[in-house]
């Protein structure tokens, strides 16, 4: 058994271009699915998959380790930076998916087997939609609150919120009231049975980063995420240290010695590894492994597409110190036309059950994907008040 060729089939999704990756066989009608979407660098994500993909093509599909080793380690430069990560993690998925369906088993079973019989999902402010989530007007509780209460009637227990603005590396008190009254509103919404994250999307300075943790602490939030960019991991692990909040970090990094060094600083409560980008399932149980030994829960990034969520809950049906999965569900309004989805999702408390499905128990309509070709992302442009750039 050999692997022919690897394709990408790229679909516009407003904010990011979808990447998905099809790797194929010499058997007929065997090949698999897998995703590398990375916003706004979508032209060399699909390069670096051609470059990677020459590593394997007419190799044994099933030897995944071996293969995983070769896309990571070959080539001079290591797999460890964003595009090349991605790239990587794109091909690795669907190669799970094929040796799901050469046994006729669904991934979790290839993992290790099932150890939950469900999984919790939450959702984004808007359910995905970007104005939602990324544009809400900075002195709009009361919004906050609406999209709470939203989010609680589509029957979700969980959601994030982006209630830290943009802020410059030392400010007054102005962001800090700011986002309290955000937390505040949606708190007083929802009551205290509802879990609420808050995404600072390393917005903050780790100075900064701190003042928002200590702010928000009172208001029992599920996890507080990203309180600074991941190259101040020594200052994320101070603000782990001084306040009681979970934080939850990890989404930007792309390696397995990343993910060593963050757990060995005890920085993160919850890590949170990108199974598009950190090295695909393969980096993803490695890096389980390690925050098992930590004591560590995940909760993989997962704003993509529809493969990427397959992958994640494949994932975490076989995964112990795996908490909660990260969902969007309003993001395009074709979504679900273009994928058939193995999982079943109870719509009343939105929770899955596994799939019995071969892979990933998926399929891509790649009829669909043509309608929606690639188109340039929506930029995301962010500046201080004085012109200064800033963290988006």
């Amino acid at each position: 058994m050999k692997i022919t060729r690897v394709e990408t089939h790229v679909c516009n999704a407003r904010m990011r271009n979808w990447i998905f990756v099809k790797v194929i066989t010499d058997q007929p009608g065997l090949w698999g699915w897998g995703e590398a979407t990375l916003e706004w660098h979508t032209r060399s994500v699909v390069g670096a998959i051609e470059d990677v993909s020459q590593l394997i093509v007419g190799e044994d599909p099933r030897r995944i380790e071996h293969l995983w080793q070769m896309m990571n380690r070959q080539h001079f430069w290591h797999g460890n930076n964003v595009v090349r990560g991605t790239a990587i993690s794109g091909i690795d998925i669907a190669l799970w998916d094929i040796l799901g369906k050469i046994h006729n088993l669904p991934s979790h079973e290839l993992f290790g087997g099932r150890v939950r019989d469900f999984i919790r999902l939450y959702s984004h402010l808007g359910g995905g939609k970007m104005e939602d989530f990324y544009q809400t007007k900075p002195d709009d509780a009361k919004r906050f609150a609406e999209l709470a209460l939203q989010s609680v009637a589509e029957g979700f227990s969980a959601f994030k919120s982006m209630a830290v603005p943009v802020t410059d590396t030392l400010e007054g008190l102005k962001p800090i009231h700011y986002a309290e009254a955000c937390v505040a509103a949606m708190r007083e919404a929802v009551g205290v049975d509802i879990d609420i994250m808050v995404d600072c999307h390393a917005r903050p300075s780790p100075r900064m980063g701190m003042q928002f943790a200590k702010a928000l602490e009172p208001y029992g939030l599920y996890f507080f995420e990203e309180p600074c960019w991941p190259e101040h991991m020594t200052d994320i692990a101070r603000i782990q240290e001084s306040v009681t909040t979970p934080i939850a970090t990890g989404e930007r990094l792309t390696s397995i010695h990343a993910f060593r060094d963050m757990l060995s600083l005890r920085a993160a409560s919850v890590i949170q590894p990108d199974i598009v980008h950190c090295g695909g399932l393969t980096a993803a149980l490695k890096i389980r492994a390690m925050a098992e030994a930590y004591g560590v829960s995940i909760a993989p990034h997962n704003p993509q597409g529809p493969v990427s969520t397959a992958a994640s809950l494949e994932f975490g049906f076989a995964t112990p110190n795996y908490i909660i999965c990260e969902t969007v569900h309003n993001d395009v309004p074709w979504r679900e036309e273009v994928v058939q989805e193995g999982f079943s999702i109870n719509k009343s408390n939105r929770t899955i059950i596994p799939s019995s499905k071969p892979g990933l128990g998926i399929e891509i309509n790649e009829d669909i994907i043509k309608k929606h070709p690639f188109e340039q992302e929506l930029p995301q442009r962010v500046f201080y008040k004085d012109g200064a750039v800033g963290d988006w």
